[in-house]
C-alpha cells in the first residue's frame, strides 16, 4: 500500500468510501474490505452509517491502530459548540476514542468560517481526533482556511475523476502541503464503458476501474473507491502492481469534460 504524506499525517493511498451503505451489509463490506488488507475507511455524519463502520472494524479483528479512519462533520454543526457535541456523538457511534481524520464535510457560509476551524483545532486539542482537513472546498476557501486554521489542515476531499479537471485544486493544495483526497473517483460507475481505459487497461491485463483508480494514486492523490460487493472491493484494491505510462496518464487526462461534475447541490460553492 502507498501512502501520501501531509502536514504529519500519513495516508493511505486508497480507501473504502461508504456512502450510501448501512446497516449489516455496510458492516459486513468494511469487515471484508480490512480483512482484503484496505487500511483506510471514510465515513461521515450525513451517511448515517458511523456505528455500522465501527462494527465492521470491530468484527474484522484489524487493530483499529493499523486503520485510517476518517469522518466529517454536517455543516449544520459548524457553531463552535455544536461542533464539539457532535464530533463526540460521532465517536460514541463509531464507539472509538478518536477518528485519524476530522473534515468539514461543505463549507458553509453562514458561519464564519474562523470560529468553525477554531473549533476544529480545538476538537483535535481535546484527542477527539489526530488530524483535521476540509472537504468540497476551492482554491479560494483553501487559502482562506490555511491562514485561519490554528492547526495544520491535512486534506482537502474532493470529487475527482478522469472526466472532472481538478488541476487547480491540487495545485493548491500541494502549494500548502495538504493531500487531496478524491471522492467518486470511478466516477460513480460512470466509467463502464470508457473505450480509452478498456484499452490501457488491456495493455496492463487490468479493468477500467483499475486503471483510473491507478491513474489518480499515481498522482499522489487519495482515491475512496465505494464498493458494496466483495469482487469489487478485491477488484480496487489491486492496482499497486502496475504503472501507467507518461503517456497513458495524459490519454486519461484528456477525458476531462466541461461539465464533468456530478456532485453538485444548491450550497455548494462556486467551483474552480
Amino acid at each position: 500500500m502507498l501512502f501520501v504524506e501531509a502536514n504529519g499525517a500519513n495516508i493511505p493511498a486508497l480507501g473504502l468510501g461508504t456512502r450510501e451503505l448501512r446497516g449489516r451489509a455496510c458492516a459486513r463490506v468494511v469487515e471484508q474490505a480490512l480483512r482484503l488488507g484496505y487500511r483506510h475507511l471514510d465515513t461521515a455524519q450525513i451517511y448515517e452509517n458511523e456505528r455500522d463502520v465501527g462494527e465492521g472494524i470491530r468484527a474484522s479483528g484489524v487493530r483499529r491502530d493499523s486503520i485510517f479512519l476518517t469522518t466529517k462533520i454536517w455543516t449544520n454543526h459548524f457553531a463552535p459548540n455544536d461542533l464539539e457535541r457532535s464530533a463526540k456523538e460521532s465517536l460514541f457511534k463509531l464507539r472509538f476514542p478518536e477518528v485519524d481524520l476530522l473534515l468539514l464535510h461543505w463549507p458553509n457560509p453562514h458561519v464564519p468560517l474562523a470560529e468553525t476551524l477554531g473549533a476544529l483545532a480545538h476538537a483535535k486539542e481535546l484527542g477527539l481526533t489526530r488530524h483535521i482537513g476540509v472537504s468540497n472546498f476551492t482554491v479560494a476557501l483553501i487559502e482562506e482556511a490555511v491562514v485561519l486554521s490554528r492547526a495544520p489542515l491535512v486534506c482537502d476531499q474532493v470529487e475527482y475523476h478522469p472526466y472532472l479537471d481538478q488541476s487547480k485544486v491540487r495545485s493548491a493544495c500541494a502549494q500548502h502541503g495538504l493531500a487531496m483526497v478524491a471522492y467518486s473517483p470511478i466516477a460513480n460507475g460512470g466509467i463502464k464503458n470508457d473505450e480509452t481505459l478498456a484499452r490501457i487497461g488491456k495493455a496492463h491485463g487490468k479493468t477500467r476501474a483499475q486503471v483510473c483508480l491507478r491513474w489518480v494514486v499515481q498522482q499522489n492523490v487519495v482515491a475512496l473507491p465505494r464498493a458494496a460487493r466483495i469482487e469489487w472491493l478485491s477488484e480496487n484494491i489491486n492496482i499497486f502492481d502496475f504503472e501507467l505510462s507518461d503517456e497513458e496518464m495524459d490519454q486519461i487526462f484528456a477525458l476531462a469534460d466541461p461539465n464533468g461534475r456530478l456532485t453538485d447541490y444548491s450550497f455548494a460553492p462556486k467551483w474552480d
